[in-house]
């Protein structure tokens, strides 16, 4: 947004991104798009395998939710619920051609990171309770629970798996839009840390 005077708000370029927060980005992108492949091509071969990623999943989850408490600032969990007002305000501006300028995850942002940290914690716990009776596999959790059950977790982890599908696709789409459109490169700055950012910013996401 413009200052009162009219003109774009200054930037400048800041360290954003811790290494822990970068690294277990990157690692949740090969983890989630191995376990997704290995689950839609599975085989006798491969299912444990698509387990093995499930769980190396579901442990970087649990690690994102303590580094969310004990982490820096804008890695904590409480920057990714942005109050209505700043929702509203940031939509406004969406469209406008030019970079957002907001440090860590912007208010649309931070709900895409929310819905995808959902999808994947259903997609992981469904899938320890899930079986595959052609493959002759199941979950860890399958023994402890009843058949009917065990046949919904497995109905869920199926569908839960498009959904977050459609969310990487979304994420992917995002980037672009932010990269012809905003001129505001997302990727470059997962992997080094460093983005630009309006000067005014006070470290605080609205």
């Amino acid at each position: 947004m413009a200052d009162l005077s009219g003109r774009e708000p200054e930037t400048v370029r800041r360290k954003i991104w811790d290494v822990p927060t970068r690294l277990f980005h990157w690692a949740l992108v090969g983890t989630v798009l191995t376990g997704l492949y290995l689950g839609e091509f599975r085989s006798f071969s491969t299912i444990q395998l698509h387990f093995y990623f499930g769980y190396a999943t579901g442990g970087l989850l649990v690690f994102r939710l303590l580094w969310g408490i004990f982490g820096p600032a804008h890695a904590r969990l409480g920057k990714l619920f942005p109050s209505p007002r700043a929702l509203i305000s940031y939509l406004r501006n969406l469209f406008k051609r030019r970079p957002s300028g907001v440090a860590g995850h912007n208010p649309v942002g931070a709900l895409s990171v929310l819905a995808m940290l959902a999808a994947l914690s259903v997609q992981v716990v469904t899938g320890l309770c899930s079986e595959d009776d052609g493959l002759f596999s199941q979950g860890p959790l399958v023994d402890y629970l009843d058949p009917a059950t065990v046949l919904k977790m497995t109905a869920i982890h199926h569908w839960s798996s498009r959904v977050v599908m459609g969310l990487i696709v979304l994420h992917l789409a995002a980037i672009l839009f932010y990269r012809l459109w905003k001129r505001e490169d997302l990727v470059t700055a997962m992997v080094t840390g460093w983005k630009t950012v309006r000067r005014d910013e006070d470290d605080r996401q609205a």
